[in-house]
C-alpha cells in the first residue's frame, strides 16, 4: 500500500518535471532562439539529462519499472520533437512568404 502511494507521488513529480521542460521549449518558440542559441540548446540538454537521472533513480529504488521510465522519457522526447518541428514549419512558411514578396 505504501509503495503504491509513493509510486503515484513519484510518477506525478516526474510528470511535473516533464511539464516544466515542455514549457521551457514552448515558451521559446522563437525560431532564432531555438535554432541559433547554443545556450538554449545546452539548457534543454541539461534539463533532459537531469530528467533522465531522476527517472534512473526512481527505477533504482523500485518506484518505477524500466518500462515506465522509458515511456516517460520517450513521451517527453516526442513532444519536444513536435515543438521543434512546429517551429521549423512555421519558419519555413515565413521564409516562403518573404521570398514571394
Amino acid at each position: 500500500m505504501v509503495l503504491e502511494i509513493v509510486k503515484e507521488e513519484a510518477f506525478e513529480a516526474l510528470n511535473q518535471e516533464a511539464l516544466k521542460i515542455k514549457q521551457l521549449i514552448t515558451n521559446q518558440r522563437n525560431y532564432q532562439c531555438i535554432t541559433q542559441c547554443k545556450a538554449f540548446e545546452e539548457v534543454v540538454d541539461t534539463q533532459m539529462y537531469g530528467f533522465s537521472k531522476q527517472i534512473e533513480y526512481a527505477q533504482k529504488i523500485g518506484v518505477l519499472t524500466k518500462e515506465e521510465g522509458s515511456k516517460l522519457i520517450v513521451e517527453l522526447e516526442k513532444e519536444l520533437n513536435q515543438v521543434y518541428g512546429t517551429v521549423y514549419d512555421e519558419q519555413k512558411k515565413k521564409d516562403l512568404s518573404s521570398e514571394r514578396k
